[in-house]
């Protein structure tokens, strides 16, 4: 079987139905297209089905196409089953990469040769991952965050052997699912955003071990301010407007640069390609006007109960 245009894949597997894969489920019934779960635990079906009850209203909510159709949905324990007619497969199994290694071979085996496989791993090489793959040259990373049926980003990640007409193909259709794929330009343990988020983690433990603050404290400082901000800017446009109606030249000449030495050029060019076409004063209302509606509709955590 020749591999179907992305926007024309019609059945995929979710191999894995814990709470990335049945939400990885939900996505896909989202738009259409039809879903083969499975997995060998045996209340698998059960959870998968309870996971889309609580993700479907809040699909509903971000708007839904017409075609968005939840009796698409299928469950089987037997994996040659649920990959067999497959598209496309997103492996979903526990992050053991022994594991993911022996099941990636095993799926290569029982689905058709063209179809594409994603895993969801949070670090693991896709070279590595595809070291038992029937056609290594199909195996990719499609890291998602959680809730996967509301968190935009995917890293897509290829191995050494993984050709490139598949990475395209796959960055096709995640866009096609709603998502903002992002396409690593080589394979690295932890991606991107699971490095950020480990240095931001590692620096949050070292204030409370020596004192400085607790750890109610650390979650007060990301999400009351930077972390509201980072849903709009991230730290490289932040730069930019750091700089006021100067922009970013104006920032590393009065705070200084922290990067390789003469990297300040590259930096400052890939700043005016990015953002040149607009003002300082133009982002800045963007940002806030963007503030300005989290704020509104942000809601407190429970609070504890007596």
């Amino acid at each position: 079987m020749a591999r179907p245009l992305f926007n024309n894949v019609r059945r995929v597997a979710c191999v894995g139905s814990g709470t990335i894969g049945a939400a990885w489920a939900a996505c896909f019934l989202s738009r259409g297209i039809e879903v083969f779960a499975t997995d060998p635990n045996p209340a698998a079906q059960a959870h998968l089905e309870k996971a889309i009850d609580a993700a479907w209203p809040k699909l509903v909510a971000i708007g839904l196409p017409s075609d968005a159709d939840r009796s698409q949905l299928h469950f089987t324990s037997d994996m040659t089953e649920a990959v067999s007619g497959a598209d496309f497969i997103q492996e979903s199994a526990p992050d053991n990469e022994d594991l993911k290694i022996e099941l990636i071979g095993r799926i290569s085996e029982s689905c058709p040769i063209d179809s594409v496989i994603a895993s969801s791993s949070s670090t693991f090489l896709p070279s590595r991952l595809a070291s038992r793959c029937r056609n290594p040259e199909r195996v990719i990373v499609g890291h998602p965050f959680v809730p996967v049926y509301l968190i935009p980003l995917v890293e897509v990640v290829g191995g050494a052997q993984t050709s490139l007409d598949v990475l395209d193909w796959a960055v096709g259709l995640y866009d096609r699912l709603g998502k903002a794929p992002l396409r690593l330009k080589t394979e690295i343990e932890g991606y991107i955003a699971n490095r950020l988020q480990r240095v931001v983690f590692e620096e949050a433990l070292a204030l409370v071990a020596n004192g400085i603050c607790d750890y109610d404290d650390i979650d007060k400082a990301v999400t009351l301010g930077p972390g509201l901000r980072w849903a709009i800017q991230g730290p490289i446009l932040h730069r930019h407007l750091g700089g006021g109606k100067g922009g970013v030249r104006h920032m590393i000449d009065h705070f200084g640069w922290d990067g390789e030495p003469g990297g300040e050029t590259q930096f400052i060019e890939a700043i005016n390609d990015r953002w040149g076409h607009t003002t300082i004063d133009e982002l800045e209302d963007w940002r806030d006007d963007n503030l300005v509606t989290m704020l509104k509709h942000l809601r407190s955590a429970p609070e504890a109960k007596d």
